[in-house]
């Protein structure tokens, strides 16, 4: 029975599942947590690693390891292999002019936008490596001429867990380079023109392997003392001749598609810090409109992804500001009429990515002496994230994505609320599978994948589901549309 393990490094925190390789049961898991932020010194990922492998036992029964992590941000080395400065994360806004300059230099407007979409899949945003790279190089030059690699998050926990020796020693996968903003899906290959335009000149840059192929194996020294305490590396259940591989792995929306087993016709929504919206597809995706990020994914095929920066913590705020909990705050939610009355959240609470509005704030619409109650304000909450999303929903659709259903996953749809108003929003039958580490849970199917060898990931089964079907109600996206703008 070879055993494999999966590594979800979040923004909130780092998870560890250990499963059978074969069957996909879960043998044990362990988790710890991130510093809060939007920039954060890469050894506290470290740090939680190694926690959360101790937790779950160590790895020295497993075959292979692979690492699935949040994606784009960007970890800069020197040449020594040292970090730079902190990681900025994807969720850092402070390059959206950065964004903007590139698509100007680009043609600008149209022009620009269809330029980048076509070069790398998506245009440029906040988020990507490429417009973290221009800041960097503007706003701290002293700190961008001490560059001599970048890497992604997952990029540099597998060259840790590998030994780290040498920067020619990185590795990615095509999910993740697909959202550096300089490598294109369509062609399988770096854009190192768009990195010297975003930089200034052109760093070394991560390998990026094929969806099982081994980034090589780990390091039994890599962990420290604790986290292989459970045995000398090489036990039971291990690789050939005592080896631990190590899979190339992804990013986490990919990672999480490969949780669930999601194939085309499936579209996945995420509720967790971010919220995204992805398909499976058989082609690459260019959205010149700039909503849908063309992403790879981690079979082979393609991941076009619309992501917002507003999701779960939209919850958790509407929560904070009634004083409840999650739980009751989906019980006041469904104790509200469909539309909340006409109450309208707009959740751009943190900016916004999608629409890209990154200065954006908040609204409250159609406040009123009947709707300034708990149970509105709660509804309210529950469909202006769930309207974010379905909007990404749309513009998935528009670039020939299939909908049969919604796939449901992360932190936000723990809620009932969610679950319940989610296919009056969609307008589509919503299957919740059970609660899970879905990124950990396919880091850990991709080590299977490396482990047993064969043309695709083996089957496992996610356990049983629930389907949530409901009247869709138009009133509450109309509401919506003309709240945002």
């Amino acid at each position: 029975m070879p055993l494999v393990a999966g590594v979800d490094s979040s923004t909130q925190s780092c998870k560890v599942v250990v499963r059978d390789a074969e069957t996909g049961a879960l043998v044990r898991q362990g988790r710890a947590p991130h510093p809060a932020g939007t920039e954060v010194d890469p050894a506290a990922w470290w740090d939680a690693l190694r926690a959360a492998v101790a937790e779950a036992g160590g790895l020295a029964d497993v075959a292979a390891v692979s690492v699935g992590g949040q994606q784009h941000g960007m970890v800069c080395l020197d040449e020594a292999g040292e970090v730079v400065r902190p990681a900025l994360l994807w969720n850092d806004t402070r390059s959206a002019d950065a964004a903007r300059d590139l698509v100007e230099e680009a043609g600008g407007g149209e022009t620009g936008r269809r330029f980048w979409a076509e070069a790398t899949g998506a245009v440029p945003v906040a988020s990507f490596t490429a417009t973290k790279l221009r800041w960097l190089a503007r706003h701290e030059p002293a700190n961008a001429d001490r560059v001599a690699a970048v890497c992604l998050p997952h990029d540099w926990l597998t060259w840790r867990l590998a030994g780290a020796a040498g920067l020619d020693a990185l590795r990615t996968d095509r999910g993740d380079a697909s959202g550096t903003g300089y490598w294109s899906p369509r062609t399988g290959e770096y854009r190192l023109d768009l990195l010297e335009q975003a930089f200034g000149r052109r760093p070394r840059v991560p390998v990026v392997l094929g969806p099982a192929e081994a980034a090589g194996q780990l390091d039994p020294a890599a962990l420290g003392d604790g986290p292989t305490a459970a045995g000398p590396v090489g036990g039971a259940g291990s690789g050939a001749a005592g080896r631990v591989l190590l899979g190339p792995g992804t990013g986490d929306n990919a990672a999480a598609a490969l949780g669930v087993g999601a194939d085309p016709g499936d579209v996945v929504v995420s509720i967790g810090t971010s919220g995204t919206v992805f398909a499976v597809a058989d082609a690459p995706a260019a959205d010149a409109a700039g909503a849908v990020a063309g992403f790879a994914d981690a079979t082979g095929r393609f991941l076009p992804l619309v992501c917002t920066l507003n999701a779960a913590r939209v919850l958790d705020a509407a929560a904070t500001l009634l004083g409840v909990d999650l739980d009751t705050l989906g019980e006041l939610a469904l104790a509200a009429p469909p539309g909340a009355d006409g109450l309208v959240l707009v959740p751009y609470l943190e900016g916004e990515r999608t629409p890209d509005r990154p200065h954006a704030t908040g609204e409250l619409r159609g406040l009123t002496l009947g709707t300034s109650t708990p149970a509105h304000l709660a509804r309210a909450a529950v469909e202006g994230m769930l309207c974010g999303l379905a909007d990404g929903l749309d513009a998935l659709l528009a670039q020939g994505a299939r909908a049969d259903r919604i796939i449901l996953v992360g932190g936000g749809a723990r809620s009932a609320a969610v679950r319940a108003i989610a296919p009056q929003v969609f307008g589509r039958p919503v299957v919740v599978p059970p609660p899970g580490e879905y990124v950990a849970d396919g880091a850990a199917r991709q080590a299977a994948w490396v482990a047993l060898g064969g043309d695709a990931p083996p089957a496992w089964s996610i356990g049983d589901t629930e389907e949530y079907t409901a009247e869709p109600v138009p009133a509450i996206r109309e509401r919506y549309a003309r709240a945002r703008g």
